[in-house]
């Protein structure tokens, strides 16, 4: 066998089963592969939001009802904000303004308030496509941001640098699952999308070795935060050859299982 050979054989083992670190969809892409590979592929997310309780909300001694205007950064912070104004008691005003960063956000919105355009602004993606809108109401209005463990840097960094009066306050956590059913089951590729998966692995198995295992990433983040690990990275997205998991996940698999492609 050549070098170059075992070199590829040594890279591209066969792989018969992959570990997909997020809850399973009812559709995706990933299950073309899986038929078209042959492969058993599971799914498991490794981390999970939990919601603050009234009591230790309460400890941060924030008053929703005396705020103006709520910054809407994801569904979670919807869920999460509408869940402790009922477990509080707390009646918003009718006039509260809902600012949200994107147009899915403002659409999940409905499902808890009566929509009016004169009251909800909504973005494209970022907090830049609210700063006309919120620029605009910045004297007159107190802004509440709720947010979870990790804040919200770029919201936060935008209202600080604008001199806007506003406060943030935690209503929710991303936190590790638990993992512990899965110490004796072996992958041939697990899949990561986040440095927070990486966090989750290791706090559940803080010996864990790679050995055969192939390490899949999504985005630079993720891959700094394998690396930091000490761990190699096998397959990566996004790329110019790849621009999904998928795509990155079926070149690998063409090496890898030729058989089945």
């Amino acid at each position: 066998m050549s070098t170059n050979a075992k070199v590829k054989a040594d890279t591209y083992k066969p792989v018969k089963s992959i570990l997909i670190s997020q809850p399973k969809p009812e559709r995706s892409p990933y299950y073309d592969l899986e038929k078209k590979f042959d492969l058993a592929i599971d799914w498991r997310p490794f981390i999970h939001v939990e919601g603050v309780n009234a009591k230790d909300f309460r400890k941060q001694k924030v008053k929703p009802e005396e705020f103006t205007s709520i910054v809407f950064t994801s569904k979670n912070s919807i869920d999460h904000f509408f869940r402790l104004m009922e477990e509080l008691r707390i009646k918003m005003s009718q006039e509260t303004k809902y600012f949200c960063i994107s147009e899915a956000i403002a659409n999940y919105l409905q499902k808890f308030i009566v929509y009016r355009k004169r009251k909800v602004f909504v973005g494209q993606k970022t907090i830049q496509d609210l700063a006309p809108f919120l620029k605009k109401h910045k004297t007159k209005e107190r802004f509440l941001l709720p947010c979870s463990n990790l804040g919200s840097k770029d919201v936060s960094d935008f209202l600080d640098e604008n001199g806007f009066d506003w406060q943030d306050a935690l209503m929710y956590r991303t936190v590790s699952s638990d993992l512990s059913d899965l110490s004796d089951v072996t992958y041939d590729v697990l899949v990561f999308f986040s440095p927070l998966g990486i966090d989750s692995l290791y706090e559940n198995f803080p010996d864990f070795q790679q050995n055969e295992t192939r390490i899949a990433v999504f985005g630079n983040s993720t891959g700094k935060a394998v690396e930091n690990k000490g761990l190699t990275i096998n397959i990566k997205a996004p790329s110019p050859e790849a621009p999904s998991m998928t795509m990155a996940l079926e070149n690998y698999l063409l090496l890898s299982n030729p058989k089945n492609s």
